[in-house]
């Protein structure tokens, strides 16, 4: 059974910085996109940012200053590093696979399988 498992999350100070962990197991897969993306109380999930098996990275306008997106194919692993943590940033923050994708979509839509959720606190 394929999961993906976040890990990192956790309260910081605004300005602080925090690594969440995305790993996937039970299943190789091929030509993936693995994407991060949060969800506040009340609001709608949106993402944040993905990484195609190229290499290549996207991001959403509120976070590309501040946040970077990387991946280990061969450990089918992808970290998001975010720096520079404002309150707005918290969030329950999820990692998603697109499967036979080479190119990164911004619709969770698009998105195969996801994680079960971290939990990002900016607070002081």
């Amino acid at each position: 059974q394929v999961r993906l498992v976040e890990s990192g999350g956790g309260l910081v100070q605004p300005g602080g910085s925090l690594t969440l962990s995305c790993v996937a197991s039970g299943q190789t897969f091929d030509r993936y996109v693995m994407a991060w993306f949060r969800q506040a109380p009340g609001k709608e999930r949106e993402f944040v940012a993905a990484v195609s098996g190229s290499g290549n990275t996207a991001y959403s306008n509120s976070v590309e200053d501040r946040f970077s997106i990387s991946r280990h194919n061969g450990k089918d692993t992808a970290w998001l590093q975010m720096d520079s943590l404002r309150p707005e940033d918290t969030a329950v923050y999820y990692c998603a696979v697109e499967n036979f994708a080479a190119r990164i979509s911004y619709g969770a839509n698009r998105y195969d399988l996801w994680g079960q959720g971290t939990q990002v606190t900016v607070s002081s």
